[in-house]
C-alpha cells in the first residue's frame, strides 16, 4: 500500500448511521436487507479503551491464588498481601473451583464491584513465546503482535494500526472529510505509541496529551511550514503532496476532537488523578459524538523493584497504583452507564510483563513472564478464564512457567467478537490463527454476518458454495462479484442504496462452480450499497456491502 494513501479513508457500510432524508433504515424492516443492517447496527459505534500498564504489572499481587496462599507467601514473606486482618486479600468469587479462586489486591474494592455485576473477566497466564524481560523489548512484542521467536521479534508495525487499517482500508481519491474521527486516539502518553504504528510514515491516529482537548492543536505532532504553492510533477511532488495531505488532515481531526470533545460531557465526578481524567477524557468523547475505533490510556509506575509495599498492603508503590486503576476504571463505567453509553465501550488491560514469583531483597520484585489481563465492560462474560498459575511449577530463577493463553488470542477474541473484524483482518493484523476465547456475553459478541474489513462480506441464506465477494471494496469505477455455486440457476443481480432503492438491476446466467460478474459504478454517487444476487426461480440471494467513492 503507497503510504501516501493511508490517510485516504472511508468506512464500511457499517460505521455510519443508515439514514436516508432523515429517515432510520428500520423504516425498511420488511426487507431482508434492512434485517442485515439493523442487527448490525450496534457494531457501528462500539469502541474498545486500551490500558497498558507500563513498567510490568505484579499480577501475583494483583490476583493472589488463594489455595496456593501457603507457597504465595512463602516465595513473599514480606511483600505478599495478607490472608487475614484489615489489610488482607478480598475474596473475588467463592462460587468457583479452587484451582480459579483468587483473592483481589485489598486496594481493588472498585473493581470487585464491576465484577460482581458481571463486567469483569480476568484472564489468567497470560504471555507469548519465548518470553522477554527487557522493558522495552517486551514492550515492542506486545504492540507489535510478535513474540520471542525469530520470525516474529522485529516486526516494523503495531498490531492496532495494522487492524485499523485492514478493517478501513485504503481508498485512492476518498477525501479526509469521509472519515471524520481518527481511528485512533492515544491519550496520557506524549510519546508515539508502536501500536499504532504502520507501514506507512503516518497513520490515521492522534495522539492527546491531557485533559484540555480544546488546546491540545500544539500537543500533535506534525509538520510545520507553510506548504509550497506550486507541487512539482514528478514522484517527488507526490512525496510532498502526502505531506501537505498530512498537515491537513491533523488540522481537520484538531477541528473535530475539539467539537466533539465541546459537544461531550461528563456526567459523573472522577477521582482527580491523571488516569482517571484520560479516562474523563474519553467518555466526553465518545459522548461528544467520537466514533473512534480505538483509544489508548497508560498508567505507569509498575516496575516495582523497590517500596512496591509499605507498612500494610494499603500502601506502597503497587498499592497505590492499583487503587488508582480500579477508581479510575469504576468512575469511567459507572459515567458510561449512567450516559447510556456502556453497552458500546469495552475495556481491556495489558502489561509488558509480570513480576517474579519471588520478592528480591528490596521489598520488591524483579522482573518476570507471566501476568493476568483484566477486560471490563457491560459486554463481557464475567468470570475467570483459566486457572492461578501454578507456583510449585517455576523456572530455577524462579519466574512463572506454563502459559495458558497467548495475548494475542485475547486481541484476536476482541477484534472479532467485539469489534467485528472479519477474518481477513485478523489474518493481516496477527498473521496467524489464534483461538478465540469466550471473553465477549453471547448477547453482545458479534454475528459472523455483521463482520467487516477489507473484504467485507455478509452473507443472507447461504445458498452458494461460497459467499459473495465483492473486490475492490471500496470501488471507484467498477467492481468484480465472484462467488462459487453448486448448481446453475437464472439469476438477478442489483444493486440497492442504503434506502432500499434499486439503482441496477440485470439478469444474468449462474453456473455450477465459479463465477464472476463486473459491475460498473462509474456512475453511481459515492455512498453506501448493497449487492444482491437472487435465483430467480427459488427467490433466495446473497448480498455484500459494497462502498462507492468518488
Amino acid at each position: 500500500m503507497k503510504r501516501r494513501n493511508f490517510l485516504k479513508i472511508l468506512p464500511p457500510a457499517t460505521i455510519t448511521p443508515f439514514v436516508v432524508n432523515g429517515h432510520s433504515m428500520r423504516t425498511f424492516a420488511n426487507s431482508n436487507m434492512a434485517r442485515l443492517i439493523a442487527s448490525c447496527e450496534e457494531v457501528q459505534d462500539r469502541t474498545l479503551v486500551l490500558v497498558q500498564l507500563k513498567g510490568g504489572n505484579d499480577g501475583l499481587n494483583m490476583v493472589i491464588p488463594i489455595a496456593q496462599y501457603d507457597d504465595y507467601i512463602a516465595l513473599r514473606p514480606t511483600v505478599g498481601v495478607p490472608e487475614t486482618g484489615t489489610d488482607a486479600y478480598i475474596p473475588l468469587d467463592s462460587t468457583l473451583k479452587d484451582d480459579k479462586k483468587v483473592g483481589l489486591h485489598p486496594n481493588l474494592t472498585d473493581l470487585k464491584a464491576l465484577y460482581e455485576k458481571g463486567w469483569v473477566n480476568i484472564v489468567q497466564g497470560v504471555g507469548y513465546e519465548q518470553p522477554n524481560q527487557s522493558h522495552f523489548k517486551s514492550t515492542d512484542l506486545w504492540l507489535s503482535g510478535g513474540d520471542g521467536t525469530p520470525e516474529n521479534f522485529s516486526i516494523p508495525s503495531g498490531w492496532m494500526g495494522r487492524s485499523l487499517q485492514a478493517m478501513f482500508p485504503d481508498v485512492l481519491g476518498a477525501p479526509i472529510e469521509t472519515m471524520k474521527d481518527p481511528l485512533g486516539i492515544q491519550v496520557g502518553d506524549p510519546s508515539p505509541s508502536l501500536g499504532f504504528h504502520t507501514e506507512t510514515e503516518h497513520q490515521n491516529v492522534i495522539n492527546l496529551s491531557g485533559q484540555d482537548v480544546s488546546g491540545f492543536y500544539s500537543l500533535i505532532q506534525t509538520i510545520g511550514g507553510l506548504p509550497p504553492a506550486n507541487l512539482p510533477d514528478f514522484e517527488h511532488g507526490e512525496e510532498i503532496e502526502y505531506i501537505v495531505s498530512v498537515e491537513r488532515s491533523v488540522n481537520l481531526y484538531a477541528q473535530r476532537i475539539s467539537e466533539v470533545f465541546n459537544a461531550g460531557s461528563n456526567a459523573l465526578t472522577y477521582p482527580n488523578t491523571a488516569f482517571a481524567n484520560q479516562l474523563k477524557t474519553v467518555a466526553r468523547l465518545i459522548r461528544g459524538g467520537s466514533k473512534t475505533k480505538i483509544f489508548l490510556c497508560q498508567l505507569g509506575g509498575f516496575d516495582t523493584h523497590d517500596g512496591q509495599v509499605g507498612t500494610t498492603a494499603f500502601d506502597g508503590d503497587h498499592a497505590d497504583l492499583m487503587l488508582t486503576f480500579a477508581q479510575g476504571m469504576k468512575a469511567f463505567f459507572d459515567d458510561l452507564e449512567v450516559m447510556g453509553l456502556a453497552k458500546s465501550v469495552l475495556s481491556c488491560t495489558f502489561s509488558e510483563f509480570g513480576r517474579c514469583a519471588r520478592e528480591n531483597g528490596s521489598t520488591g520484585t524483579d522482573h518476570g513472564t507471566l501476568a493476568p489481563m483484566i477486560i471490563m465492560g457491560q459486554g463481557v462474560n464475567g468470570g475467570v478464564s483459566g486457572t492461578n498459575v501454578n507456583l510449585s511449577n517455576l523456572t530455577n530463577d524462579n519466574q512463572l512457567q506454563g502459559m495458558q493463553h497467548d495475548y494475542r488470542q485475547v486481541f484476536t477474541t476482541i477484534l472479532q467478537d467485539w469489534l467485528g473484524a472479519n477474518d481477513y483482518v485478523l489474518e493481516e493484523t496477527l498473521f496467524d490463527n489464534y483461538m478465540k476465547m469466550p471473553l465477549i456475553n453471547g448477547n453482545f459478541a458479534v454475528d459472523p454476518s455483521c463482520y467487516y474489513g477489507g473484504t467485507t462480506i455478509v452473507s443472507d441464506t447461504g445458498f452458494m458454495r461460497s459467499a459473495l465477494t465483492v473486490f475492490p471494496n471500496p470501488a471507484r469505477f467498477n467492481t468484480e462479484i465472484t462467488f462459487a455455486s453448486e448448481v446453475s440457476f437464472p439469476a438477478r443481480l442489483t444493486m440497492h442504496s442504503m434506502g432500499g432503492q434499486v439503482v441496477y438491476s440485470g439478469n444474468v446466467q449462474v453456473v455450477n462452480g465459479d463465477n464472476l460478474f463486473y459491475l460498473d459504478v462509474t456512475d453511481k454517487p459515492a455512498g453506501a450499497y448493497f449487492i444482491r444476487m437472487e435465483n430467480r426461480e427459488t427467490g433466495r440471494a446473497e448480498v455484500a456491502r459494497l462502498m462507492v467513492v468518488k
